[in-house]
């Protein structure tokens, strides 16, 4: 039976597009190469939004050569626009596949075969949640971003073709799905916008959980607000990108939001559920960031209480317009703002998780673990950590919560004992400290 590899690096699209490879080749019947196994095929799904991802894609198409060398390698996603020529000079058994052509790479490794499946995602491997892709591409331009020139113009999946692929999931025991793209807020079918989107799959049977992947605040107009603060299954949680605090800097990356509208946004939500989280993305060390420019990012990160802030030191990327700019940040200093913009992360992220202590929350368990305990996220995005005992991933289960802990917040399944019990158990340090 052959075997094949699939490495995977950046965004949920990118994952999205590598189950959809490895759910063709099962079908044909191709098994996943395990650890130290020699694959026929490797696939290596390379990303190039920052220098340390290119680094890594790199990596990766070295490992695949050199641990599988008689294996076809395929290599696709952003790094194989950006850097082809190179890419191709590294092997001659290397064969580049282009973004726009990425949903026919099974198809160009078997040029001869006829009736090859159809690419689309039946599970998701190593995942509770299901990434299903809904859009491709970005027409934004930020000043530092490579992606509109390498995934191209923003494209959208019909909304019939998406209700399909999530029923699929939900048939395979999928509770929660993850609405995501490369600029999901331009989400367009039919004159139908992201909110149709978001109705249409909320009002799916069998499902339990519906997210959004990242978006930027400008595009939580009303009526997406409304969606996902009124639906059945939508979560009371967005990733709402911030990049910078300063309007100073957003006007030089391009964004077309400022900070008050961030805060208009994230407020707005807020109002109407007093449960509702926010985890956002943060750059530091744009060209021309000051000590005052931080600054500002620093009190956004204190008044909003991100769930959590996934950050990004600038990295130059060739063709952008910011690779231009002068006045670059050092990287002694960048490094430095890094590490305060992290501890005011984790402080204020640890603030907002002490608010739901003592509260009973439904928890869906994942395949995360440490000895002894098992995580998994409320329904805001909120990590706990609970005694694994006979709990499998993917189950829900009500949690008291009884303490807070710098990985997240920790408690017991409701039913195995009273809250009193749980808060006695915590205080006599039977939790153990992450």
């Amino acid at each position: 039976m052959k075997k094949f590899k699939v490495a995977t690096l950046g965004c949920r699209t990118n994952q999205y597009e590598s189950q959809g490879y490895a759910d063709q080749l099962r079908q044909m019947g191709y098994t996943l190469a395990k650890e130290g196994e020699e694959a026929d095929l490797c696939i290596i799904n390379t990303c190039t939004v920052t220098e340390g991802a290119d680094r890594s894609s790199r990596h990766e198409v070295r490992l695949a050569l050199r641990d599988h060398p008689n294996a076809k390698v395929m290599v696709t996603g952003c790094m194989a626009e950006s850097a082809a020529d190179a890419l191709q000079q590294m092997d001659a058994r290397i064969q580049i596949v282009p973004n726009r052509e990425k949903e026919s790479l099974i198809d160009k490794v078997f040029p001869e075969e006829e009736n090859l499946p159809e690419f689309n995602i039946q599970a998701f491997d190593a995942h509770t949640r299901a990434f299903v892709k809904v859009q491709d591409g970005c027409n934004s331009f930020c000043t530092y971003c490579i992606i509109p020139y390498v995934r191209g113009r923003s494209r959208s999946r019909p909304i019939g073709e998406i209700v399909k692929e999530v029923e699929g999931l939900i048939a395979n025991g999928y509770k929660e799905i993850v609405l995501t793209g490369i600029n999901v807020g331009d989400f367009e079918d039919g004159g139908k916008k992201l909110a149709d989107l978001v109705r249409t799959v909320d009002a799916i049977p069998g499902l339990h959980r519906l997210r959004i992947s990242s978006i930027d605040p400008d595009e939580v107009d009303e009526d997406l607000a409304d969606a996902v603060l009124h639906g059945k299954t939508t979560c009371p949680s967005m990733h709402i990108v911030l990049q910078a605090g300063s309007n100073v800097t957003l006007k030089r990356m391009n964004r077309k939001y400022t900070r008050q509208i961030f805060i208009e946004t994230v407020e707005k939500m807020v109002a109407q559920n007093p449960d509702f989280t926010v985890t956002t993305d943060v750059i530091v060390g744009f060209p021309g960031e000051t000590e005052g420019d931080f600054e500002e990012t620093l009190e956004m990160i204190e008044r909003v209480q991100f769930a959590k802030v996934h950050m990004f030191p600038y990295s130059v990327r060739k063709r952008t317009r910011a690779a231009l700019y002068p006045n670059k940040v050092s990287a002694l200093i960048i490094a430095e703002r890094k590490q305060r913009l992290l501890r005011c992360a984790e402080k204020n992220a640890f603030a907002l998780r002490n608010r739901f202590i003592g509260r009973t929350m439904s928890v869906l368990l994942e395949n995360e673990t440490k000895p002894g305990y098992i995580a998994g996220h409320t329904a805001n995005f909120l990590r706990v950590w609970v005694p694994a005992g006979s709990i499998q991933p993917n189950t829900l289960i009500d949690v008291q919560i009884v303490g807070n802990e710098p990985d997240g917040l920790v408690g017991y399944e409701n039913s195995h004992c009273s809250k009193a019990q749980a808060v006695l158990a915590h205080a006599g340090h039977e939790l153990r400290h992450p």
